[in-house]
């Protein structure tokens, strides 16, 4: 065996043993699954048909919903363009005041978006505009790091040509660099207008507005017909929502062209919507907010609770990571393995297009559902606890997956599967020679990005008892113990910081 061989299956038998202990940490069962299958089906069944008669109650919430994604995704996209090339190294900002700004990327990116709305809640008050602000620094940070990648990868000529004109920086930015990253930067914020819809769906369930609070009223209340008629909604949403972000992502990228006066029209259309959303926002309730309580939050929260971060028992910081990162890795290594074939099943240069049609309204459904509601239905089933996280992100993992796959797979040069095809191979002997190779390093990306997002996600499982950190951070901030929820915060920080660091070794190991 060659060298490279033998790397490869060292790597292979690393990954193996990493899957193995995240089993092992969930407590996966498998077989428990399928005994209580009933429990699932019994509860899908509840919700459907849904209660038509509560489609009326489901306009304002719903409007709210939209309101939140449509105000925070703008605000925080536009913050991020001019703080990208303060954060990138090739436009020679201070080295301290570009170290700064990383540092305060990479802590808020450490934090999913709901507990940055459970944050907010207590500084600005129940309702929209806390989810609001959560979702503009969710947004802020995410777009301020894709974009200051994109920046140190696109080509600063014409940037160093009008500052050796004597532009000043800003202007030469916005006229020589912005244009070059303006297709990557609105395909990134449309693509997070879509996310932001999903997380303002659930920013009810720690009182930021939105109709996550009314999801989290009928499931508790056990009025599955409503719950059926709220994810109805929400799927009928994110169809819309798609099927816009899908076209203008083609105009983005210039693979579909406009008259100009049709941009313009989009642009107006664009600009009036997010003002009226922005307009009628609900202001923040400060009446509960004291100078004294954000004192008292400021001075625990800088003390973080060390016996606790330094805990080795089963109830120390150390394990509950542990059982976090291995929720997200189980989860995110099951979402793929389901979302592989069901991309393939999706692509209609592969399939017939109604088969194709069929399971991309399958993976348009999985994806709609926030994924709390995932984690309260297995839980229905597999009881509380690891196991439950690891599926909840299984199925979360198989919506995002599958669409990033099926998108790769759309836009395959398939010359040398026709060529195969010619020749009278057999479809998945054509799939493996001609597909996969091509596949593999957008598969490894995408994989690699939904572990990043799923470490997150996981970190808030707990407010359904899905295991890992999630739990003890929200009863540590629901009942102002800020010194806990300090510890907890450091060690969230440290993972997603330690993975970051990971992925980033094996991207570039992998050429990705």
């Amino acid at each position: 065996m060659t060298r490279a061989g033998k790397k490869r299956l060292a790597g292979a038998a690393l990954v193996l043993l990493l899957l193995l202990a995240a089993a092992w940490v969930t407590d996966c069962d498998p077989a428990l699954l399928w005994a209580r299958r009933g429990h699932l089906t019994d509860l899908t069944g509840a919700m459907f048909p849904p209660d038509w008669g509560f489609f009326p109650k489901l306009a304002a919430p719903l409007w709210a919903t939209f309101q939140m994604s449509v105000t925070g995704t703008v605000l925080g996209a536009a913050l991020a363009l001019p703080a990208a090339p303060l954060c990138a190294g090739s436009f020679h900002a201070p080295a301290v005041l570009r170290h700064i700004l990383r540092a305060i990327i990479q802590i808020t990116r450490s934090f999913p978006a709901l507990i940055l709305a459970l944050m907010a809640t207590f500084l600005f008050g129940l309702g929209t505009f806390a989810g609001t602000v959560a979702l503009t620094v969710y947004t802020f940070a995410i777009m301020t790091r894709l974009t200051y990648e994109d920046i140190e990868a696109a080509p600063l000529s014409a940037y160093r040509a009008l500052r050796a004109m004597g532009a000043a920086p800003a202007p030469a930015y916005f006229r020589a660099v912005v244009p070059a990253i303006a297709p990557s930067y609105l395909s990134n914020g449309l693509y997070l207008l879509e996310t932001n819809v999903r997380h303002s769906a659930i920013l009810g369930y720690v009182g930021a507005g939105g109709i996550g609070l009314l999801l989290n009223e009928k499931m508790s209340w056990l009025e599955y017909g409503k719950v059926g008629m709220i994810l109805l909604s929400l799927f009928a949403v994110t169809c819309v929502i798609e099927t816009v972000n899908g076209a203008l992502t083609r105009m983005v990228r210039e693979e579909q062209s406009l008259p100009p006066f049709a941009k313009r029209g989009l642009l107006f259309t664009g600009a009036v919507l997010f003002t009226v959303c922005a307009v009628t926002a609900a202001p923040p309730d400060v009446s509960h907010t004291s100078a004294q309580m954000v004192r008292s939050l400021l001075s625990d929260f800088v003390r973080p609770d060390w016996g606790f971060f330094f805990d080795l028992s089963a109830a120390g910081l150390g394990w509950l990571l542990l059982e976090t990162a291995a929720i997200a890795l189980a989860g995110t290594c099951a979402g793929t393995v389901l979302a592989l074939p069901l991309a393939f099943l999706s692509a209609g240069r592969l399939v017939p297009r109604p088969v194709a049609g069929l399971f991309r309204v399958v993976i348009m459904a999985v994806r709609s559902v926030p994924f709390l509601i995932y984690g309260l239905i297995f839980i229905r089933a597999t009881g509380p606890g690891a196991f439950t996280g690891a599926l909840t992100l299984a199925v979360c993992s198989v919506g995002l997956l599958s669409k990033r796959f099926l998108e790769a797979i759309d836009a395959l040069d398939f010359r040398a599967y026709h060529a195969l095809a010619s020749m009278g191979v057999p479809p998945l002997l054509r799939v493996r020679h001609a597909v996969l190779p091509q596949l593999a390093p957008i598969l490894a990306s995408a994989v690699l990005y939904r572990f990043d997002v799923n470490l997150r996600e996981a970190a808030v499982l707990g407010l359904v008892g899905a295991g890992g950190i999630g739990a003890p951070f929200i009863f540590a901030m629901n009942q102002y113990d800020w010194s806990t929820a300090s510890s907890i915060c450091l060690g969230l920080i440290l993972l997603v910081w330690a993975v970051d660091g990971l992925s980033g070794k094996l991207r570039k190991k992998l050429d990705i």
